[in-house]
């Protein structure tokens, strides 16, 4: 046993005991995965595979999910883990069991009812095949990959992507049959989509297509603009496989462009990386295009070698491109050794391979299937149109109905509120109409006039006729007054001030003009403008006189202050140095006809209808006055709004939105 063999052994020992402590580390999270999916059971291929990316590559891990789904008849669980172990199996070359691994894939997929997941399955099926040359079965199943996505009115992001996979695998088999300007025509298709999707790896697949075709066509600088698109792609999303075919391709470019000093690195890096990768189809691809920079160069024992390796790989693969173009390689080299026997023989098994792939027949049933599915592509299309016509013209003749009932509601609606709010308004009309004609039973209060009347009469029996005169007339102002406002919603201040003197003059008669009755206006107030409802205040004087004042033996006085703290408000102060309101309840308590303040209910009610077409309401405040703990009078605090809500401001504002 040699060194080599021991350092090889050594290597080996130290991938496996790495693999498996990796294994280790990975396997309570694979565990994880496994619970959450058995217990969610997503049905979304994107949401499946973004949680199995780290482990759909490690084909213990997928057989495991996939006994984990068929105990559990998750079906979407068992076509996923199916398709990984047949990607995996393509992968180092095993096509046939990647095969049985993705038709088997596609049952699962049919049982779980999944358009997604058949057509994933199905161009599955349909790249193995191509991988093989098998040219009829590869465009079978491609072409029902894409007749199924076409089905589908609003294909997933999934089902659009693998349009985009079936029409660059149709580029492929077109390449295969040197159809090149139908290849570069498909290719084109499914690069379109990828750019939609912005996904880096169909960009990298489908420039580097369009590069082979390019390639093919002789148009060697367009190829190799293509095939470095490609690596660009490749390396952003780190692809050692993409790399490999990349190296591979720049270095055969270089080759026919005689670059042997360019073309040996790339060629022999892409071979490196294919061993690593152990993926025989780019092994085989490696080995050929080394070969060929071998004879090329000359070295013809090292061509030879390298050539037979690339020819045994594709033998026991099956892949018959790198068969026959390793043999018409290797049909060149006996020519240059002079063996001219062994050069047609490898040449006539070349031509032999080559027909298989490249016979009319193939040619005549690709082109067949391209056309058929294109023709059944543009008829789902107007399939599709037709049906999304008939959808709008239903959704038209909804919206008709819709606004039909909707005008027809509305218009019911709209009376119904007009007839709510006429009702509401003649109710309160009733009710404004009704607290007026309380107002004035309250002003015109028959004792008030027979006790007016009779203090005037007393003046015209004690013969002082200049008071009987001066008192009939402040009464006649007086009724007058109340009279008018009775008409009037509302009054400017300066009336009603007015009016008080006269209402506290007459009151005063029967109080031997014993009361001191003061008015003091802020000189800020404009009387004539300012607006309040008729005959507000006489109540509270009147509660004054009657409550405060009329059981008072000593002075007697009254305060009507009238100010402006706020812009929204005026306030009136009404100040008697009354007995308070305690001493006056006990009094009324006690006399045999009670004297209610029936005033200041109708009052304030008048106040908040007043109040309504105002930004504010009226606010009133009575507080009992005292000195040294004695009741000293009485103070009413009432606020009246000024601002009034703009109507046509709030109108203009609203419009304003639409």
């Amino acid at each position: 046993m040699n060194l080599r063999f021991l350092h090889k052994l050594l290597s080996l020992f130290v991938v496996i005991l790495l693999y498996t402590s990796q294994s280790f580390a990975q396997q309570p999270e694979f565990e994880n995965t496994l619970a959450y999916l058995n217990n969610q059971e997503l049905i979304q291929f994107t949401q499946i595979d973004s949680i199995l990316e780290p482990f759909k590559k490690d084909s213990l891990k997928m057989k495991q999910l996939l006994s984990d789904s068929k105990k559990n008849n998750y079906n979407e669980g068992s076509c996923f883990a199916l398709n990984a172990l047949g990607v995996i199996n393509r992968d180092i070359s095993n096509y046939d069991q990647s095969i049985k691994y993705h038709q088997e894939a596609k049952k699962y997929a049919e049982k779980a009812n999944s358009t997604e997941l058949k057509i994933i399955s199905l161009n599955m099926i349909g790249v193995a095949y191509r991988r093989m040359d098998v040219v009829k079965l590869a465009l079978d199943y491609h072409t029902e990959a894409l007749k199924t996505a076409y089905s589908v009115i609003n294909p997933s992001q999934t089902i659009i992507h693998n349009i985009a996979v079936s029409q660059n695998s149709i580029g492929n088999i077109y390449l295969a049959l040197n159809q090149y300007d139908l290849a570069i025509t498909q290719f084109n298709k499914s690069l379109k989509i990828e750019q939609n999707a912005n996904n880096k790896l169909g960009l990298a697949i489908n420039y580097h297509n369009i590069g082979y075709a390019e390639e093919a066509k002789g148009n060697l600088e367009v190829a190799l603009s293509q095939y470095n698109k490609s690596l660009s792609y490749n390396n952003a999303i780190d692809s050692e496989i993409g790399r490999v075919i990349c190296y591979n391709s720049i270095g055969r470019i270089y080759l026919k462009q005689e670059n042997y000093a360019e073309a040996e690195p790339m060629i022999k890096n892409a071979l490196e990386k294919a061993l690593e990768l152990d993926d025989q189809f780019y092994i085989t691809s490696s080995y050929v295009n080394l070969g060929q920079l071998e004879l090329e160069m000359n070295e013809l024992p090292l061509a030879e070698k390298t050539l037979k390796k690339a020819l045994n790989i594709a033998n026991s693969y099956n892949l018959k491109s790198a068969v026959a173009e390793s043999s018409k390689l290797l049909s060149k080299l006996n020519q240059k050794n002079k063996k001219f026997e062994a050069a047609l023989d490898y040449y006539q098994k070349a031509v032999e391979i080559e027909s298989t792939i490249l016979t009319q027949q193939n040619l005549q049933y690709v082109n067949d299937i391209v056309l058929e599915y294109e023709n059944e592509n543009q008829n789902n299309q107007i399939k599709a149109l037709a049906l999304e016509n008939e959808t709008v013209r239903l959704r038209l003749e909804r919206n008709k109905k819709i606004l039909l009932y909707t005008s027809l509601l509305l218009a019911i609606l709209g009376t119904a509120l007009f007839i709510l709010n006429r009702t509401k308004a003649l109710r309160r009309d009733k009710h404004i109409l009704t607290l007026e004609q309380d107002m004035l039973r309250s002003q015109m209060n028959p004792h008030f006039i027979f006790n007016s009347l009779n203090s005037i009469k007393l003046y015209i029996i004690n013969n002082e006729k200049e008071n009987a005169v001066y008192y009939l007339n402040k009464f006649s102002k007086l009724i007058r007054k109340i009279l008018m406002a009775s008409k009037e919603k509302e009054t400017s201040l300066n009336d009603e001030l007015e009016t008080m003197k006269l209402y506290m003059n007459i009151e005063n008669i029967r109080f031997d003009n014993e009361i001191d009755f003061n008015i003091t206006v802020d000189p800020s107030i404009n009387t004539e403008v300012t607006k309040i409802p008729s005959l507000v205040l006489q109540p509270f004087l009147e509660n004054s006189l009657w409550h405060g004042l009329s059981s008072k033996t000593e002075q007697k006085k009254i305060d009507l202050i009238v100010s402006k703290k706020s812009s929204n408000f005026i306030t009136v102060e009404i100040i008697d140095n009354g007995i308070g309101r305690i001493a006056a309840r006990k009094i009324n308590d006690n006399k045999k006809l009670k004297r209610n303040s029936v005033g200041i209910d109708i009052t304030k009610a008048r106040l908040a209808n007043f109040s309504e077409s105002f930004h504010n309401s009226y606010t009133l405040d009575i507080e009992d006055l005292y000195e040294n703990d004695n009741p000293s009078g009485t103070k009413i605090t009432l606020q009246i709004p000024t601002k009034k809500i703009n109507t046509t401001h709030s109108l203009a504002s609203k419009s304003s939105y639409f």
